[in-house]
């Protein structure tokens, strides 16, 4: 019995001394999590009170080490942390601060200053806010300019004055507001500086991609713009060079040898016909013909009689004048064949031929009709030139003037010819109140068929203008026109102001400077990864 008791005091001491042993580590594993969260919690307090109180141990002005650009950065949102001993935190990105305004906020030693591009309702202006410690200062205090750095083009410096509760800058921010911007303001005989980039509508592209491409890359600089007046017009028969053709006698169609259509030479025959005027006036011929042979011989004999003194001066006096009054009457029947265009020989048979070489546009004949002198039974023209028809209204007339040059241009198919105008109308008509004008165009290949409606451009100003771009070149992003100027690897967007234009140039006024090189050809690929990269409009 007293050896199991003392057994049980063993066994519970041991139990004693575990449960101790257990407790022990328990306690040291609790207080290392403990200490190590002290620790992190100091450096979070730590890290609180430097922002807090706006510590700032990065080189100031004069200072070596001073970097504008990273410096000035706010505080808040640009300074890392200094680590602990034994803890490695990664450098957080710097970002520009935003501040009460919306624009980008910039601090040094408790001096704020806040940068905003404002375009409500007004041109885009910088407006600047000054701050110290956080509270906003009098605009006054404070003496800022900034200079804007574009790519290709020369510094521009803003200065500024008192507007309400900010200072406003004294010139427009102009499109794109893509720029380095330094920043200089003087507060109490001390000076600040900052500095940004912020890029906007630009990408980059090398030689390699714009061959790759097939970009075209051109300089603006001078040009000549021509002004174009574009009138409507319809292809007609020259008319001068256009005939109709009448039988000039009655009679029944016998034959007729060409259709519409037809190329015809001067003088072909055309048709026959069988016309009882002709065989009448073929038979009076042939009776005045008979009555001048026989006046003739008697001439002859009344002559040899008086000349021999037989018979009386009388007499041949009167066989002379019966010879000249018959040679007269067959003169004229000889004239009245030759009239209608026909011979003298054959019966009733006539041909009716052409008068000019040409084509046969228009034919109103067929074999056995009956035909009148006056039906018109063919129309021959000669295409070789053609008149182009056009309507000048009133507002216009003053400036069309015979012989300008046009460019007559088919709205049905792809042609186009040179030509003058050659008459301008001197009337304006009553019902379309337009003058008509007229074009002689060569048409030796016969591309320009009569009734075929044209457009007509008509070059009525021609001048040189100091600088011009492509028509290539332009493209349209956001509400602006623009050209993608090239400024070494990179294309940027300028936004122009337009003049006069043709087909090939515009004439720029503002926005681009000669000399400047620019995408021409397949510029869109440029506005496309424009697009791609994200054109944001930062203020």
């Amino acid at each position: 019995m007293q050896i199991n008791k003392k057994s049980k005091q063993f066994i519970a001491i041991i139990v004693v001394v575990i449960v101790g042993i257990i407790l022990g580590v328990a306690i040291l594993q609790s207080e290392k999590p403990k200490k190590m969260q002290d620790e992190h919690g100091d450096h979070a307090d730590h890290a609180e009170e430097k922002m807090a109180g706006k510590i700032d141990d990065r080189p100031k002005h004069g200072e070596a080490g001073h970097n504008h650009e990273k410096d000035h950065l706010p505080l808040a949102n640009n300074s890392n942390v200094e680590p602990h001993a034994g803890h490695d935190h990664a450098a957080q990105a710097q970002e520009i601060a935003k501040g009460p305004h919306g624009g980008k906020l910039f601090t040094e030693d408790g001096y704020g200053l806040e940068v905003t591009i404002f375009e409500q309702g007004v041109p885009p202006e910088f407006r600047i806010y000054t701050y110290q410690n956080g509270k906003a200062l009098a605009p006054d205090d404070s003496v800022v300019s900034i200079q804007l750095e574009r790519l290709g083009a020369e510094p521009q410096l803003f200065n500024f004055a008192k507007e309400n509760d900010y200072l406003k800058g004294d010139a427009v921010v102009e499109e794109p507001h893509s720029f380095k911007v330094n920043i200089t303001a003087k507060r109490n005989n001390k000076s600040y500086q900052f500095a940004y980039d912020q890029v906007e509508a630009r990408v980059q592209m090398s030689d390699k991609q714009l061959l790759l491409n097939s970009i075209e890359v051109l300089t603006a600089g001078p040009a000549k713009i021509k002004t174009v007046l574009n009138l409507q017009g319809e292809v007609k028969l020259n008319a001068d060079k256009s005939v109709h053709i009448v039988p000039r006698v009655a009679g029944v169609v016998e034959s007729v040898s060409a259709n519409a259509g037809d190329k015809v030479r001067k003088g072909q025959v055309l048709a026959s016909i069988s016309s009882q005027v002709v065989a009448d006036m073929r038979s009076d011929l042939l009776a005045a013909q008979k009555r001048v042979d026989l006046a003739r011989s008697t001439y002859v004999r009344e002559k040899q009689l008086w000349e021999e003194k037989i018979s009386a001066q009388q007499d041949y006096l009167q066989a002379q004048n019966d010879l000249q009054t018959a040679e007269i009457e067959a003169s004229r029947m000889q004239q009245k064949l030759a009239a209608v265009g026909a011979t003298s020989q054959g019966q009733t048979r006539y041909n009716i031929r052409s008068p000019i070489d040409g084509l046969v546009t228009n034919k109103q004949i067929s074999q056995g009709q009956v035909i009148s002198e006056a039906d018109s039974i063919f129309e021959v023209a000669d295409l070789s030139t053609v008149w182009v028809e056009m309507n000048i209204y009133a507002k216009d007339i003053n400036t069309v003037k015979a012989g300008q040059k046009v460019t007559v241009k088919a709205s049905a198919f792809e042609a186009q010819s040179l030509g003058a105008i050659a008459y301008v109308g001197a009337l304006v008509g009553a019902q379309s109140r337009t003058a008509i004008g007229r074009v002689v165009l060569n048409n030796a290949d016969r591309t320009w068929l009569p009734g075929l409606p044209v457009n007509v451009e008509l070059i009525s100003e021609e001048v040189s203008v100091p600088l011009a771009v492509s028509v290539e070149g332009m493209q349209t992003l956001r509400d602006w026109t623009v050209v993608f100027g090239r400024y070494g690897d990179y294309f940027e967007a300028r936004p122009l102001e337009l003049g006069r234009r043709d087909n090939q140039y515009v004439e720029v006024l503002k926005g681009l400077n000669v000399g400047d090189e620019y995408a021409a050809g397949n510029s869109f690929l440029i506005k496309a990864d424009i697009g791609k990269a994200g054109a944001a409009h930062d203020h």
